[in-house]
């Protein structure tokens, strides 16, 4: 043992802590001390998310592991893969799945097209089994003192935050162990039995001390490692998490504690599964950031999109802009160009004529849509089928007819909704009714057209100063209104990205502005909770 690990160690009473601790535990170079930087003892090491997918779901009273139950129209292991798939601090994935279920998440992955998953592998018979085998995996093909960052995340926790991997990355540049905690709402109660009476309170902790464990829990690979190894000359050995391990087996090394949010759920019981599909339903998404003026000519020039309800407001923005960057645009309407939607042939002859004079379609965008307010038991049949032809059966020809073309060039459907979709409002149902068909639609192309290609997405914009709005409600007072322009610029951003099955909104004011640290899924609910009552 060298001196500088003889110097650290000095005055630890490792029988007294740890009875299975022994010196060669210690990985060499010794690790720095504590609250010591990492990063300056190595360089900036690859970091994995080792995916934990080993429930049954018997819980939840399945046939099938609860991982595969779809939420949101995926299943739920695909939430969380696609999470980390995004995350710009994350190398590369390892799935530990179920046994007999290996299959499954290999054709999910195969699909989605997932280019971080490594290794998936069969989990074993309890939760620390599984993270041994996960270890085993990590440590094929590392060189001689390599280390790595690893997460330890549940893969029924499908809405976890970009922030909250971020941080915990972040974290282990100075700590070798991180949990994910949130504060407890609840108050705890500890008890102990009486007979076949019931419980007693024992003891009521101070709440303020207390935290709900979530994941990722991070961890260098040298010290999770360790720490199981140490755990192994256990015999009453059984943890039921991952830092639970360090803490008895390693109680020199600190936990480092990130700050979870409430989103980030565990669907354990059946009522999750509805809570977990109603938060997916009413999440929205930011818009892209714009682009340069150069970009937009770039990326656009040489390009067709053909925009049906492009006469006036929104559709007629778009078309003006796309064309000053140098797209070749197909602007068509009923008071322009006589197109009416709501005739299958007079759309096909519509993209056939575009095919045939550019050669390809890049876009398609449908912002055509009649607006009709007044009671259901008083509206005639005419009105009736004018609102179903023109805001749901027509965007359903329109998406039928453009596959064949967008499939070719990998190109994007665009659609719209209101923000009247996420609740059917009195006078509005034939409006609402629609609309939240929009995002259905949206989404089941978005994940029936994925192995094309194709995107699918569907722009959610505040209450919008267009030529229909005007004709429902009049004149409304300056500035209570979004600009159609700004709805065809963040349109247009979203054509050029690559989103897919993503509902956009587009507002005026945010209404988390200011809440940094909000999760995805909190902004989402903060905006639906924002919405005023108009259309």
């Amino acid at each position: 043992m060298n001196d500088r690990l003889r110097s650290h160690m000095h005055g630890m009473s490792l029988t007294l802590h740890c009875p299975y601790l022994k010196w060669d535990h210690f990985p060499v170079p010794c690790r720095p001390k504590v609250g010591q930087p990492v990063s300056q003892h190595i360089a900036k090491p690859r970091t994995t998310a080792v995916i934990l997918a080993g429930g049954t779901g018997q819980r939840v009273g399945l046939s099938i592991p609860k991982q595969l139950l779809k939420i949101a129209g995926k299943a739920v292991i695909e939430h969380t893969l696609t999470t980390f798939e995004k995350a710009d601090s994350i190398d590369d994935v390892i799935v530990l799945m179920a046994p007999g279920y290996v299959p499954d998440v290999e054709k999910i992955v195969a699909k989605a097209g997932f280019t971080k998953v490594k290794k998936i592998i069969e989990g074993g018979s309890t939760r620390n089994e599984t993270t041994e085998r996960a270890i085993s995996a990590l440590r094929e093909g590392l060189a001689e003192g390599e280390d790595l960052n690893v997460l330890f995340h549940d893969a029924v926790r499908p809405l976890l935050s970009q922030r909250v991997i971020d941080d915990c990355v972040a974290a282990l540049e100075r700590y070798q162990a991180v949990d994910v905690a949130i504060p407890s709402a609840d108050t705890i109660i500890v008890t102990r039995t009486h007979g076949e009476d019931g419980e007693f309170i024992t003891e009521i902790p101070d709440r303020s001390r207390l935290r709900r464990g979530q994941t990722p829990q991070a961890f260098k690979l040298s010290t999770i490692r360790r720490a199981y190894d140490v755990a192994a000359g256990d015999p009453n050995f059984q943890a039921t998490d991952d830092c639970s391990v360090v803490l008895k087996y390693l109680p020199d090394v600190p936990i480092h504690v990130v700050a979870g949010d409430e989103y980030n759920m565990k669907v354990t019981q059946p009522v999750d599964v509805f809570i977990a599909d109603k938060l997916f339903q009413l999440a929205s998404t930011a818009a892209p950031e714009q682009n340069g003026e150069d970009d937009y000519r770039a990326l656009l020039t040489g390009k067709t999109l053909v925009i049906f309800g492009g006469s006036y407001g929104i559709g007629k923005d778009i078309a003006e802009l796309a064309e000053s960057y140098g797209a070749k645009v197909y602007a068509l309407g009923r008071s322009t160009t006589g197109t009416h939607v709501e005739n299958p042939e007079e759309v096909d002859d519509a993209l056939s004529k575009a095919y045939a004079e550019t050669g390809r379609i890049d876009y398609v965008v449908n912002t055509a849509g009649v607006l009709r307010i007044g009671k259901l038991a008083e509206t005639d049949n005419a009105t009736i089928e004018e609102a179903l032809k023109v805001n749901y059966l027509a965007p359903v020809q329109i998406a039928r007819s453009s596959y064949k073309y967008l499939a070719e060039t990998k190109g994007q459907l665009l659609l719209y909704t209101s923000s009247s979709y996420t609740r059917g409002r009195a006078e509005y149902s034939l409006y609402s009714s629609t609309k939240a068909a929009m995002v259905n639609l949206t989404q089941a192309l978005s994940d029936e057209w994925a192995g094309d290609g194709i995107r699918v997405n569907c722009i959610n914009p505040e209450r919008t100063a267009t030529p229909m709005r005007t004709k429902a409600f009049g004149q409304e007072p300056a500035g209570s209104l979004l600009s159609s322009e700004a709805v065809a610029r963040t349109s247009l951003d979203v054509l050029l990205s690559e989103l897919t099955g993503h509902v956009i909104d587009v507002r005026q004011q945010d209404p988390t502005a200011g809440a940094a640290q909000a999760s995805g899924f909190e902004q989402a609910l903060a905006t639906v909770l924002d919405r005023q009552d108009g259309v």
